[in-house]
């Protein structure tokens, strides 16, 4: 990974002083308005997470017939959509993605003209309406129910970026690292608790009430996050004069510039960060929509086993996120080493472990060994986030 390098003593030593300043490690530590920025952040991820990881448990309780013991004879329940074959659920778990895809750049955009408050909240809002909506157009159709996918992807592909945008508002130099992994570490733990739970709702009350129930979670947080986040620090009420000032001295600015396209599409920098993102992402969302199915159909797992064991991999990166982020700024902080270096030591050396288990896990005929080396390597990834998911923000301008 790439970092920017400070340009001249002057600029080292600001940088230096925001190490100084920075109280997120130590005895100076308290909860301050930045904070909130991230513990909601995170809510939201894991709210988005969750409702888009619920549809790999779902999909399954809604394809599969089942057999119940009723008054001592068991009968058979077919499932509504047992006529979806691999191939229609391949294309409705895959629709989400295309959307994705195609607002990330978007996303960035109109975070930065419109505020990435706003943006944040309009892709998690619109998501959770689509969400609540699914059973109903899942009963429509099959086509019905790829196209509420893929405008929930249109949607959650601006979140992201947006949340980008008001980290260059709320957070310090020094503290990059912990703030944008805690609050990206949601998406995982949001998955944790998406999977385990979507199987025991659907046990219980049936699939649709899977995407009713994470549908109105996610409503409910846009409510608090409408309330308590504001776009900049400045607008605050409840901030104090200290963090006003620590988090000014670090603003980015906001100014109407020209974008040099041309040098960031040739950039190695930028080409780099991207390169991180496909490789990551490419294995991290084919193991979540996959996941499930693979251990009830290879492993014989019943789905709310299945739905457990598949949250392991995702409990695991969000915890290997959060250490990350927290050892980054501290060799950064403390240690005194350069960000870039830092960088490339956490994305190369996670995507190697990675790696290494991933080919253990193909090679694995117990079901043990393959849930223990399919949860260490997705696990692992933590490390590779810490790195590539914060680098946008070294690349950017500064001032």
């Amino acid at each position: 990974m790439y970092s920017r390098v400070p340009t001249s003593e002057a600029e080292d030593l600001q940088l230096r002083t925001d190490e100084s300043s920075s109280s997120l490690f130590g005895s100076e530590w308290r909860f301050e308005r930045r904070h909130v920025v991230a513990f909601l952040a995170f809510l939201g991820f894991a709210n988005i997470y969750a409702m888009r990881a619920n549809l790999s448990i779902a999909i399954v309780q809604m394809t599969t017939n089942r057999t119940i013991e009723v008054n001592g004879t068991e009968q058979v329940v077919v499932a509504e959509f047992q006529h979806w074959n691999s191939v229609t659920q391949g294309f409705i778990l895959g629709a989400f993605f295309y959307g994705y895809i195609l607002t990330q750049i978007i996303g960035g955009i109109l975070a930065h003209r419109s505020g990435g408050k706003l943006i944040f909240f309009i892709g998690v809002f619109g998501t959770a309406a689509f969400t609540v909506l699914t059973p109903p157009l899942a009963f429509i159709g099959k086509f019905a129910f790829i196209g509420a996918r893929f405008m929930e992807g249109l949607l959650e592909g601006m979140t992201y970026p947006a949340m980008h945008v008001m980290w260059s508002n709320w957070a310090p130099v020094m503290e990059r690292t912990r703030l944008a992994t805690f609050a990206f570490s949601g998406s995982y733990f949001g998955t944790v608790v998406a999977m385990p739970l979507s199987a025991i709702i659907g046990d219980d009350f049936g699939w649709s009430f899977v995407f009713y129930f994470f549908g109105l979670v996610a409503i409910l947080w846009c409510v608090l996050w409408c309330k308590m986040i504001c776009e900049f620090p400045q607008e605050d009420p409840k901030i104090s004069t200290d963090e006003l000032t620590l988090l000014q001295k670090d603003a980015v600015g906001h100014g109407v510039y020209m974008v040099p396209w041309r040098k960031i599409l040739t950039s190695r920098a930028v080409g780099a960060v991207v390169c991180a993102h496909f490789c990551e992402n490419w294995g991290f969302y084919t193991m979540l929509t996959t996941l499930p199915r693979i251990l009830s159909d290879l492993a014989s797992y019943q789905l709310e086993k299945a739905g457990f064991v598949s949250a392991l991999p995702y409990l695991m990166m969000g915890i290997v996120l959060l250490a990350s982020g927290q050892m980054a700024d501290f060799f950064r902080k403390t240690r005194h080493w350069e960000t870039v270096h830092v960088r490339k030591l956490f994305c190369v050396g996670g995507f190697i472990g990675q790696t290494v288990f991933m080919l253990l896990a193909s090679f694995s005929s117990s079901s043990a060994f393959l849930i223990f080396y399919l949860t260490v390597s997705i696990g692992l990834g933590g490390l590779p986030w810490a790195s590539f998911s914060v680098n946008h923000l070294d690349l950017a301008p500064q001032r």
